[in-house]
């Protein structure tokens, strides 16, 4: 099959995510190998967006081939209710990276289920019913966690299930009072987020949901003191603190995990994507020691076909080890900081880029009309002129693969990119950038 032969079946017959149909146009992958894929013209693509941000150790790892493999000769699957080595050896793998106060995991098949287990989790534990969660998050697009999700693509869910409250990040790029410090913003959210607590009220309330570095929605990462101040209110009002690492987690931030960053521990923490970089799916729920210990007397009504999929967890477990064994940790943190530098450059010297965050390879250039009165390139919810499209299509041209969300270009590298290649791509970046500011700011 030639290339333009797949990408017309494939236009034929795949709805592809969020997209008008008509104007899709895949890239027919041939093969891949590292941070690269090609098409069927040869042509080289660098992924930088680790895809989705999932596949954290990029394309054809052999260690995790391999283990796949091994597994699949042994047998491709059992059911969720039998004990399987490569399942078991990864629940007690991902228990030893997390907190003590750690207990037991809950598998799932990809991270919106697992967002949606953590809920049913905390509000079976705390017998309560609502659940808390920001305006600029994304959980997952299932009828559940697209309600736990608070970004425009919940719309198409609603009227909504009763019991998900919404609350605002603190996003001091467009905070609409000028902190003195980022203390200053700390209190003013955590006041707020108290008093709406206390309205809804706390008796009510089973879980706080928080990406702690916000991913889609722009890159957003919390002032000093935040984090802590939430997990001191759960603690006040009996609330669970459920973390969403689905795409923070994994190496992405410089730690295994996003809330390492910030002082605080959460009571359920659910995971995804770089449990086993794409190459099986998978997801899950880790839940603290007491939590794990209510579901000794009581059911878990929780349950999936392929909880914890065998080949899915073979996967994982081969995944861990080469986090450690490459020592990907130390190559975010090194790259992370060449990463920033780059991207603070960028803003200065663009009129298009008004703001930059990062931390690790972990990364979004957010594009304003304006950089004094910070108007978005693109309005919120809405691109009637497809513009980012257009920007990620100058970019695709490049050889730089990444996607955009809002007015957000987001750099997301696979985790094992050396500093050479970081460098050329993102030369690439800075070239477009250019474009945008002479041909896109009106």
């Amino acid at each position: 099959m030639t290339g333009e032969e797949l990408k017309t079946l494939s236009k034929k017959y795949v709805l592809q995510s969020w997209s008008k149909q008509a104007a899709t146009n895949p890239i027919p992958v041939e093969r891949t190998d590292g941070i690269y894929f090609y098409d069927y013209d040869g042509k080289r693509y660098t992924d930088m967006s680790s895809q989705l941000v999932n596949m954290n150790l990029g394309f054809n790892n052999p260690d995790i081939v391999k283990a796949i493999e091994k597994q699949a000769e042994k047998f491709c699957f059992v059911g969720p209710s039998y004990a399987v080595e490569s399942r078991a050896r990864l629940a007690k793998m991902i228990v030893d990276l997390l907190p003590e106060s750690f207990g037991k995991i809950f598998f799932t098949n990809a991270g919106a289920d697992a967002n949606e287990n953590a809920v049913k989790i905390a509000r079976m534990f705390t017998g309560r019913n609502k659940i808390f969660s920001r305006y600029r998050s994304y959980h997952g697009s299932s009828f559940g966690a697209g309600n736990l999700t608070g970004e425009p693509r919940r719309y198409a869910l609603e009227p909504g299930i009763p019991g998900f409250v919404k609350f605002f990040d603190p996003y001091l790029y467009r905070a609409p009072i000028n902190f003195e410090s980022e203390e200053a913003a700390t209190r003013y959210y955590l006041d707020r987020l108290k008093e709406q607590i206390i309205y809804e009220p706390p008796d009510q309330e089973a879980a706080i949901v928080m990406e702690k570095v916000t991913g889609t929605n722009a890159i957003i990462i919390q002032p000093k003191g935040y984090l802590p101040g939430v997990r001191k209110i759960c603690d006040e009002f009996g609330i669970l603190m459920i973390c969403d690492e689905v795409m923070a987690g994994w190496g992405r931030t410089g730690k295994m995990f996003a809330f390492e960053n910030f002082d605080v521990v959460p009571d359920i923490v659910t995971f995804a994507k770089g449990v086993t970089c794409g190459y099986v799916q998978l997801g899950g729920v880790a839940v603290s020691s007491k939590v794990a210990k209510y579901f000794d007397d009581h059911l878990l009504s929780c349950g999936l076909t392929y909880s914890g999929h065998p080949l899915a967890c073979a996967a994982g477990v081969a995944c861990v080890n080469y986090y450690e064994k490459a020592g990907i940790l130390d190559n975010v943190q090194k790259t992370g900081k060449i990463l920033g530098k780059k991207l603070e450059e960028m803003k200065e010297k663009h009129s298009s880029v008004g703001d930059v965050r990062y931390i690790g390879l972990f990364s979004a250039v957010e594009l304003v009309k304006d950089k004094v009165t910070k108007e978005p390139l693109v309005p919120y919810g809405r691109d009637p002129e497809e513009t980012m499209g257009k920007i990620i299509g100058l970019l695709r041209q490049e050889g730089f693969m990444t996607y955009s969300h809002e007015n957000m270009i987001f750099v997301c590298p696979p985790l094992i990119i050396s500093e050479e290649q970081l460098l050329e791509e993102l030369e690439k970046l800075d070239k477009v950038l250019a474009v945008v500011d002479s041909d896109f700011l009106s």
